[in-house]
């Protein structure tokens, strides 16, 4: 049965509005006097752990039953669902498992250890860090947590959407990074019922465009990694993930941008802003951005989806 995504948002409004911050949306003064349009950044950097990956995983939590709480939980993580799942723990005193790439960002894995979780390493390609997790779950008889394939956490990150409609009064378009979809997922399945004719575009970097391949040839793909900035959307999705399906359904157009795009976009947002954003937070300013033509006169919201962010690799581009 399809997932009914806006249901699915409104109830993960109600479920965990009191455990996540209301990001604030920003008026770009730099990029709409550049690209001739009323541009807006939806500060998710701001959110707790650093990404809006909280709303989803407090969204996944908050549903579960006493007793699959009591047996504990499960998930894969490049970081950020990692930290998200991590605080959301700690918030309700449950116990769980988080697995990461043995190549994972050093300081997400801190941040997430940070919050108490317990942290294990497995494979080098998020794909295969999740298909452990998942086989460890059902033999340990724990929950599994995906990242992305699953009506909650796509519910979750949709409450996005609900702050995105209370915040401004149109928008035409809004541009939000892809990994495994469920960010734009969420967002899409709510802000299409509620600005008929809005436009959502999907950003990926070059090095990881799965899902945007997999739209365009009609089935899932499965590629080499390659080392990207925007490490947060970097991997493929699972053959049967569910927002595969609604990634078609719902947007509208992709858009790839290159790593020297990326790091571009990112020194101008801490330029320009003085906000620290990651990589794949980066990745939505440069599909904005090289797609702005499309876009002259209308309100856009460019969703940034996080902060977490090495000083290693922040020196790097800057």
């Amino acid at each position: 049965m399809p997932v009914n995504v806006y249901e699915e948002v409104l109830q993960a409004e109600r479920r965990i509005r009191s455990y996540i911050r209301e990001t604030p949306l920003e008026y770009s003064l730099a990029l709409s006097q550049q690209y001739s349009a009323d541009v807006f950044l939806k500060l998710e950097n701001l959110q707790h752990t650093g990404s809006f990956k909280v709303r989803g995983a407090m969204n996944k939590l908050l549903s579960l039953t006493a007793e699959e709480k009591a047996r504990g939980v499960v998930t894969a993580s490049t970081g950020n669902h990692g930290a998200a799942t991590a605080f959301g723990l700690r918030a309700l005193n449950l116990a769980g498992t988080i697995f990461v790439p043995e190549n994972a960002s050093p300081t997400k894995v801190a941040a997430i250890k940070r919050y108490g979780a317990t942290v294990e390493s497995h494979g080098i390609d998020c794909l295969a860090t999740e298909m452990y997790a998942q086989r460890f779950a059902r033999e340990k008889g724990l929950v599994y947590i995906s990242p992305y394939n699953d009506p909650q956490i796509i519910g979750g990150q949709g409450t996005i959407g609900v702050e995105l409609e209370r915040q401004s009064k149109k928008l035409d378009a809004v541009f939000v990074s892809v990994g495994g979809g469920g960010l734009i997922s969420g967002i899409a399945g709510y802000l299409k019922q509620q600005f008929p004719g809005i436009k959502v575009i999907g950003c990926l970097p070059e090095n990881s465009p799965e899902m945007a391949l997999a739209v365009k040839a009609g089935h899932h793909v499965q590629l080499e990694p390659k080392p990207t900035l925007s490490d947060g959307t970097a991997g493929g999705f699972e053959p049967d993930a569910i927002t595969f399906e609604l990634c078609q359904r719902f947007v509208d157009e992709y858009v790839l941008v290159s790593e020297e795009e990326i790091a571009a976009a990112l020194r101008l947002t801490l330029e320009t802003h003085h906000h620290l954003i990651e990589g794949s937070a980066a990745v939505a300013i440069a599909g904005f951005q090289k797609l702005h033509r499309q876009f002259i006169g209308q309100n856009v919201a460019i969703v940034l989806c996080g902060a977490n962010i090495s000083l290693a690799t922040l020196k790097q581009i800057l």
